[in-house]
């Protein structure tokens, strides 16, 4: 399952986003059937975006992938092999290149 989490909508400061963040992180790790968060942070003015790209690549090691919505698309390995692993391959934002987004593979 691909479960998503809606930071960048919430009027949120990058600091709340990135506890909200970690939260869902923790409860999606948790869950057996879920393989990925997509985080929903928006375009906005780029804090929120900025400082989850650069929270995921401090926890190096602790996910399979963090693929930046630009990069999510047929032509990325990671992207490809984490929705093998999904039941439902239904995505909008697959091949979209949207900026507003980050996949975290668990």
């Amino acid at each position: 399952m691909l479960e998503e989490l809606d930071i960048g909508h919430k009027s949120l400061n990058a600091l709340d986003a990135l506890s909200s963040l970690e939260a869902a992180i923790s409860n999606a790790k948790n869950n057996s059937r879920v393989v990925a968060l997509k985080v929903v942070h928006g375009s906005g003015s780029g804090a929120i975006r900025r400082a989850v790209r650069a929270w995921g690549q401090e926890q190096e090691g602790r996910f399979k992938a963090v693929i930046s919505g630009e990069d999510y698309n047929m032509f990325n390995k990671e992207a490809v092999m984490m929705r093998s692993e999904l039941v439902d391959k239904k995505d909008k934002d697959f091949n979209r290149k949207n900026s507003g987004i980050t996949i975290f593979w668990l």
